[in-house]
């Protein structure tokens, strides 16, 4: 997420809980996570920091947390902005690994704990929202007689004898029906997310990302066109584009709050706005984060003394370094350097490669 749709600490969220079953399709899971990270994304660039976003927290199979995952994963395990305390606004269930009819209803006998949870949820007004045999766990909590669902045609005469109570729509891939969102393939999950963000964030931004997270060939075919005939432009600069690029190619050098104004051509006074109003931060906290995201890199990849690294971040002093890096990161520059470093120990390192 760029810095300026990052959201503020009082910023509202909508949090969905996410159980991951030993038989889930964990890779359903993260397609639907990077959605909810796109809707944030726009929600961002349209309304600024402190627009309302989506929250997600994945659970095991209890209901409880999971740990944070290593790697690229780390970011779908919990969301930056996702508020651990109060209730879920929805849950989404997605579709798990079963090779019939019968290894589905074993699997949803096994869990019939998260269908509980699942019914207690809907009884508290959350929604539940389910992709492929995921329906299973969400109809076997018995709080969606009458309801309408979207299934998969080679689940429909299994899933019509479980739960003859429940009504399955034939030609339509996603169903919005009150509480119960549901879609047949993971190539509606686009429509989910659009939905979800309509029920949580309002109408106008569930336009907006119906536009960028559903196909369109019209609209592609025009910005071709309108490119090729040079109506688009080129993006305009703004106060902050500037203020950001002067910061990162001065990073070395002392703040002034003057010079920064001067290169981003507005006064203090509207600078100062401008950064507050997108970042919810000013212009020297951002330095400060620009400063210790370089500091990291040259802790992990060289062999520099930590105030060698502090005038190169731009502190003449070590110890005023020490202190913004821990307020940033939670750890001195020593400890993130022995935990994160990216170098071979010394005594392995060869002047001519072939000794």
């Amino acid at each position: 997420m760029p810095p300026s749709s990052a959201p503020s600490t009082t910023t509202p969220v909508f949090r969905i809980d996410i159980p991951l079953l030993p038989e889930s399709a964990l890779g359903n899971a993260l397609q639907f996570i990077d959605l909810l990270r796109s809707a944030n994304l726009l929600a961002g660039l349209r309304g600024g920091a402190g627009t309302p976003r989506l929250g997600w927290r994945l659970l095991d199979a209890d209901g409880q947390p999971l740990a944070p995952m290593p790697g690229p994963l780390a970011a779908y395990t919990q969301s930056p902005t996702a508020a651990t305390e109060g209730p879920a606004f929805a849950w989404f269930i997605p579709s798990f690994h079963a090779a019939d009819i019968p290894a589905i209803r074993s699997v949803a006998t096994r869990h019939r704990a998260l269908s509980r949870r699942i019914g207690i949820a809907l009884d508290a007004g959350q929604k539940v929202l389910t992709l492929g045999n995921g329906a299973w766990l969400a109809a076997q909590s018995g709080r969606l007689r009458d309801h309408q669902a979207s299934l998969p045609w080679f689940y429909i005469a299994g899933f019509e004898r479980d739960f003859p109570e429940i009504a399955l729509t034939l030609g339509e891939d996603f169903v919005d029906d009150g509480p119960w969102l549901s879609c047949a393939l993971p190539h509606s999950l686009g429509d989910m997310a659009v939905a979800l963000v309509r029920h949580a964030l309002g109408d106008g931004l569930a336009q907006a990302c119906a536009s960028v997270l559903r196909p369109d060939h019209e609209r592609a075919r025009a910005a071709l066109q309108a490119n090729a005939q040079q109506h688009i432009p080129a993006t305009r600069d703004s106060t902050l584009a500037r203020a950001m690029a002067w910061m990162e190619a001065h990073l070395d050098e002392p703040y002034s709050l003057a010079r920064l104004a001067e290169a981003a051509a507005v006064s203090t006074r509207t600078l100062l706005r401008h950064f507050q109003q997108e970042l919810s931060q000013s212009p020297l906290d951002h330095l400060h984060s620009l400063r210790c995201a370089r500091a990291k890199v040259l802790l992990e990849v060289t062999l520099e003394s930590v105030p060698s690294i502090a005038v190169a971040c731009g502190y003449a002093d070590p110890a005023a370094f020490r202190r913004i890096f821990v307020r940033h990161t939670g750890m001195p520059p020593g400890e993130y350097r022995q935990r994160h470093t990216l170098r071979a120990p010394r005594r392995r390192w060869r002047v001519d490669m072939g000794t």
